[in-house]
């Protein structure tokens, strides 16, 4: 967990949902439709977006540890 705690990647994902978290606030504030869908869709990418940078990070450590192996 420490580690996810000192990721750059964890951190920009953090920011950018808050971001988008704020947007939709404000959206919905301001009685702006496209803005709370905007940034409801922005606050989804973002945790895909990490989900598959972490993805392609651990299947690169996995080859690498295979490659060592053999």
């Amino acid at each position: 967990m420490k580690s996810k705690l000192t990721s750059r990647k964890f951190w920009i994902s953090v920011a950018a949902f808050l971001g988008s978290i704020a947007a939709s606030v404000a959206g919905i504030v301001t009685e702006e439709k496209w803005i709370t869908i905007v940034g409801v869709i922005c606050g989804m990418l973002s945790a895909a977006i990490y989900a598959a940078a972490e993805a392609y990070v651990d299947a690169a450590h996995a080859d690498s540890i295979e490659d060592e192996k053999a």
